[in-house]
């Protein structure tokens, strides 16, 4: 499902203190598996998930998901790529503040260019998978912080794709609810095979995970 091999990436200006090269000889990860990425901050864990998304291009090497080699794709072919095989749930949140949860789900798939009638139909039963059948019209600053992530989580899947990237999904939250959260995702991921990569600094959940890999 997700391969790299010798992939490096400058970070900066080589002309500048601030110039990182990354640097990964193999990463794969496998259809259906969940893997947590843990490592210091500024290891490389985001850029990882970013160049798996289409993100970030590699200056080197091969880095080929769900079958398709993404140096070959054109911007526009990246983006439809990532919204075909991708849903990606960050720290925070990445909710836009005028709109709703159901909307905020919706709009994501009518990039997707689902009429617009299917994609409510579609965002109302993904936050109802979540356990926020209550709180489909509240807008983000209505929400609490674990109902925000929930909604993250619904956009994520809403598409159907694939494969989940999660940078520190958890970060935010209180250690209670930061372990609910968790165990959605891990449920959502499960309940179609999904494929699930999540940055995390917490060795617990990580050891809850399939597998460990140490950037």
């Amino acid at each position: 499902m997700i391969r790299l091999h010798n992939v490096s990436l400058c970070l900066g200006n080589a002309d500048q203190v601030s110039f990182v090269r990354f640097h990964l000889p193999s990463f794969e990860v496998s259809a259906g598996e969940s893997v947590a990425l843990t490592g210091p901050s500024g290891c490389g864990k985001s850029t990882l998930l970013n160049l798996i998304a289409g993100l970030r291009r590699a200056d080197e090497g091969e880095v080929n998901v769900a079958g398709t080699d993404l140096a070959g794709l054109s911007p526009a072919q990246l983006d439809r790529h990532r919204g075909a095989h991708c849903g990606m749930v960050f720290q925070t949140f990445h909710l836009l503040a005028p709109f709703t949860a159901s909307e905020n789900v919706a709009i994501g798939l009518r990039f997707g260019a689902r009429k617009k009638a299917q994609a409510r139909e579609r965002a109302t039963e993904v936050l109802c998978r979540v356990g926020l059948e209550g709180r489909l019209h509240a807008r983000p600053d209505q929400l609490s912080v674990g109902e925000r992530q929930r909604v993250a989580i619904a956009r994520a899947i809403a598409g159907g794709a694939s494969i989940l990237l999660a940078d520190e999904p958890t970060g935010s939250l209180d250690p209670d609810t930061g372990r609910e959260i968790f165990s959605l995702l891990c449920e959502v991921a499960a309940e179609n095979n999904r494929t699930l990569v999540m940055v995390t600094h917490d060795p617990s959940l990580a050891a809850d995970l399939k597998r460990r890999f140490d950037c």
